[in-house]
């Protein structure tokens, strides 16, 4: 069904906690998941061998030391089990009922690119996913404590068909897309009900 792409910050203190809480929420969706955790950052290997997922440790990095989003892109789109794609943040947890919203807009469109913001709640340790229904006790939570932001890229996830880009695009057209994704920020979004 959908492949999941990211890169994360060292898996060391709060942004480890946060990081593998989000990785373990993804491998748990249904109907079938692929995760892809790129980077060399501290801890990267132990948590995507730990939470088995796929790690590739290669990645290309600007002359400042950051990684470079449209490398990632590209070598996803060439990797990827699915052919639907999601790049999204290392630490945004998500829940059953994102695959459902997603399965909508497949339904609907065969090219499509879905965008989301998240919630900000305050998460100190690892979540405990084995509970049966480990997602009430969360939504309570983000929705009497958590708070949505202004939509920026580093907070959101962005999916897309791979067929919307087989032949028509380059992963540099995908950094493009991000970036006036991005240049969005302080924008109302008016969101489909139902």
């Amino acid at each position: 069904m959908l492949t999941f792409f990211t890169t994360a910050k060292p898996f060391l203190g709060h942004d480890g906690v946060i990081q593998r809480n989000a990785l373990k929420s993804w491998t748990l969706l249904r109907p079938d998941v692929e995760v892809i955790l790129f980077g060399d950052d501290a801890g990267a290997a132990e948590a995507a061998r730990s939470l088995g997922i796929r790690h590739e440790p290669q990645v290309e990095r600007n002359e400042r030391g950051s990684k470079r989003l449209n490398n990632l892109l590209g070598r996803a789109q060439a990797i990827a089990r699915h052919n639907l794609l999601c790049y999204i943040n290392c630490d945004i947890i998500l829940m059953q009922d994102f695959c459902k919203a997603l399965a909508r807009v497949n339904a609907a469109h065969s090219e499509f690119l879905m965008v989301g913001r998240r919630w900000d709640t305050e998460v100190n340790e690892l979540y405990d996913f084995e509970k049966k229904d480990w997602e009430t006790p969360l939504r309570t939570t983000v929705l009497q404590q958590a708070k949505q932001r202004t939509p920026r890229l580093d907070r959101l996830f962005c999916i897309h068909a791979r067929a919307l880009r087989a032949g028509h695009t380059t992963s540099g057209d995908w950094a493009g897309l991000l970036g006036q994704l991005a240049s969005l920020e302080g924008a109302k979004f008016k969101l489909p009900s139902g």
